[in-house]
């Protein structure tokens, strides 16, 4: 049996609500920025959540063509500005790269793909009539058209799709490019997760269902994972893309490797539809699953980026879900949830996340999780409340959790 291959990540992009590059997002996140605001993408008058993460100064004039940009959903073209940051940073760019671009693949997810368009084209047709429909509107709105696009950007013809897992997106399109790679389907595959779901319909929605943090006068400590105080979470939007290769292949044409992806575990709930399992167990089983992927003890970890979306109950679960899962280690590994700066980025969640464990490793310092001002009793681990934390990091843990009951843990290793 041929061994299984090594895979790296040797690029990086990210677009969310702090910053549309890598370097401005990862300083941000360490000074304790807060991306949160009233929403201006639309009048929230009326709206039990007035408050998001919007992705600020965004402009797609350097990336696409003005018509081109037109027949995209905002959700790739936060795509496009996250994975020209990951492919040029991976030396792919251009046509000179010397990597055959049928064993390139592109997995890039999106939870709800093009929400906007479709909202915007059910206006045109119950305003105009039928004839006044865009003929893109399919293509437009559905999830697999980041990575439909993406590979005809760089002419990438390797395995090309994208996954739906809702908030689970990213990191399972992740988990499953490691694979690919690791068995040998593909040399390089770009993967991750996009979303702009930040509509009127999409935050309507999740304020029905009490989703939703209502501090509306506070919106840059209204994202409060763990705190006892936690009210729900924040929408928000953006993407974050790496760049997985065979580590071989990356060291033969001189690619800088970044960190190493070790292990990769997934599970479902079969529980409820949006409440993750009470106990924890589908997410701790994912857990497991990526250690026993990794071959690697569970005293090895130094720090877990947690799904921590915000909500009273999804917090106390995955606290529930690291307890089952690391034991006694659960209590000494350094956690910590970016999304109380980010907001909740939805599919592309487990992205961003994952770049945030590549840099994390590399430079040797978490982000802390802000806001974290009343301990809660059901959630007594180590957050890393406040502010960052240097810590010598060898290995580091993302997890992502999706409505539907769909876990995704993914393993990375400083290099």
């Amino acid at each position: 049996m041929t061994p299984y291959k090594r895979v790296v990540i040797t690029g990086t992009g990210a677009v969310s609500p702090l910053g549309n590059t890598v370097q401005e997002n990862w300083e941000k996140l360490l000074a304790g920025n807060s991306g949160i605001g009233t929403l201006t993408r639309f009048d929230a008058t009326g709206f039990r959540c007035r408050i998001g993460g919007e992705v600020k100064n965004f402009a797609t004039d350097t990336l696409l063509d003005p018509k081109e940009a037109k027949r995209l959903d905002m959700f790739c073209h936060f795509a496009v500005a996250a994975a020209d940051q990951a492919v040029n940073q991976a030396g792919l760019s251009g046509s000179e790269h010397g990597v055959n671009p049928e064993r390139i693949g592109v997995m890039v997810s999106s939870g709800i793909g093009g929400l906007g368009t479709l909202s915007q084209q059910i206006q045109n047709l119950l305003d105009k009539g039928p004839g006044r429909v865009s003929p893109l509107t399919v293509p437009m709105m559905i999830s697999d058209m980041a990575a439909g696009y993406l590979a005809i950007r760089y002419q990438f013809q390797g395995p090309n799709f994208g996954l739906v897992s809702a908030c689970a997106s990213g990191l399972h399109s992740i988990g499953e490019a490691f694979w690919m790679i690791r068995r040998g389907d593909a040399d390089v595959i770009l993967a991750g997760g996009t979303e702009a779901g930040i509509t009127p319909i999409g935050q309507a929605s999740f304020s029905s269902m009490h989703a939703l943090s209502e501090r509306n006068d506070d919106p840059t400590h209204a994202s409060r994972p763990f705190d006892r105080d936690r009210d729900g979470f924040v929408p928000a939007e953006g993407a974050g893309i790496l760049v997985l290769e065979d580590a071989e292949h990356a060291a033969r044409r001189g690619a800088t490797a970044l960190a190493e992806v070790i292990g990769y575990g997934l599970s479902g709930d079969a529980f409820h539809i949006t409440a993750p399992h009470s106990e924890g167990l589908g997410a701790a089983r994912a857990i497991c699953n990526a250690f026993t992927c990794a071959e690697l003890p569970i005293s090895a970890l130094d720090y877990v980026n947690a799904h921590g979306t915000s909500t009273p109950l999804n917090d106390k679960v995955e606290t529930l879900a690291l307890k089952r899962a690391l034991g006694e280690h659960a209590y000494r590994v350094a956690i910590s949830s970016t999304k109380s700066m980010t907001g909740h980025m939805l599919g592309a969640a487990g992205g961003f996340e994952s770049v945030v464990c590549a840099l994390a490793l590399k430079n040797g310092v978490i982000p802390g999780t802000m806001n974290y001002q009343t301990p809660d009793p059901d959630c007594d681990l180590n957050y890393t409340p406040n502010q960052c934390r240097e810590l010598p990091l060898k290995v580091a843990l993302n997890v992502s959790l999706g409505f539907g009951g769909h876990n995704a843990a993914v393993l990375f290793k400083a290099m």
